[in-house]
């Protein structure tokens, strides 16, 4: 493949990436999710660059090779947009599209609702748009109580980072199979089980020992590009995203959904945990956003899909940014 990697200082910090493609192409943005790294596009860049597209996929704010900022209050959504932004203005572009997958995606939402006019179209990968009706962590705490929630884990300083950080092999093998179609029967994401408390119980407690690599979408080789990057990284810049959500709720609450005015689609694996309401979702996104159009859920696919089923991911991706 002919991917190009290079280092850029936008917005005060050091952003590592990825890009193929001719510099001048309409360009597009991939923005990874947790705990991912431009990596995850690995499937996506060349085929981009061979349709005709600039194509940049950056290690965020936190994560791989880029700077990691020690303040929590330094990766908010806010500062995540304009990051993006930046890199499409170094890259000579007023406007891009924006493709994210996980946290990618809420952050393009977010992104689209501060700066519609900078977004062409927007995809958004596994999570959907929420207009949450309050502060959310105000809102999983009241739901969760004392059970154990990922992103309740995640709120208290120093807890998650340091259990990753101990054995990032081991942290990324549960976490990656854990969430994969491959897990679909068992692990704790899919399970309908009673949470267990959250007294005690860490994130990795619940995830299955996976199988040996390869797996049907996953060399070792290339899970050892994770491995790498996040023992450079750490996690306490990818767990901190998770911190500020109510910070992110503040910025965006008076911001009505209509601002999201640009054509947007919503891409999602069969079996993505994130995604139990895919139906509600859709129906939602529809009768809020002005120019959705529309879903595709990937059959066999858990929530790694851009990764899972890349030739069905492109596909789905190409029949939106064709109808352009």
């Amino acid at each position: 493949m002919n991917i190009r990697q290079r280092t850029v200082h936008v917005n005060g910090i050091d952003i590592a990436l990825r890009e193929s493609g001719d510099v001048g192409a309409p360009l597009i943005v991939l923005a990874h999710g947790f705990p991912e790294t431009s990596h995850s596009w690995r499937h996506q860049m060349q085929p981009l660059a061979d349709a005709g597209y600039h194509v940049i996929a950056p290690d965020q704010r936190g994560y791989g090779y880029s700077t990691s900022p020690s303040q929590v209050d330094a990766y908010t959504t806010a500062h995540l947009a304009s990051d993006l932004l930046e890199i499409a203005l170094d890259a000579g572009h007023e406007k891009a599209i924006y493709v994210g997958h996980d946290w990618g995606s809420l952050l393009l939402w977010d992104l689209c609702r501060m700066h519609p006019e900078r977004v062409i179209a927007g995809v958004a990968a596994s999570v959907p748009f929420t207009d949450w009706p309050q502060a959310p962590l105000d809102i999983m705490r009241a739901r969760y109580g004392d059970r154990f929630f990922y992103i309740i884990y995640f709120q208290e300083l120093g807890t998650a980072e340091q259990e990753f950080d101990a054995n990032v092999d081991n942290a990324m093998r549960r976490i990656l199979w854990g969430a994969s179609a491959d897990c679909r029967h068992n692990p704790a994401f899919f399970s309908n089980k009673e949470l267990p408390p959250a007294l005690g119980t860490k994130y990795l407690d619940n995830l299955d020992t996976p199988p040996a690599l390869p797996w049907s979408w996953l060399s070792d080789e290339e899970f050892q590009e994770y491995v790498k990057a996040f023992t450079h990284s750490g996690f306490f810049g990818p767990v901190s995203w998770y911190r500020n959500m109510n910070a992110n709720y503040e910025v965006t609450k008076n911001i009505p959904a209509s601002h999201i005015s640009m054509p947007m689609c919503f891409i999602t694996g069969e079996y993505d945990p994130v995604n139990r309401n895919y139906e509600a979702a859709l129906q939602y996104m529809d009768s809020v956003l002005p120019q959705f159009r529309g879903g595709t859920m990937i059959p066999n696919a858990g929530h790694w899909v851009q990764q899972e089923s890349p030739a069905a991911f492109n596909e789905a991706l190409f029949t939106f940014l064709h109808s352009l």
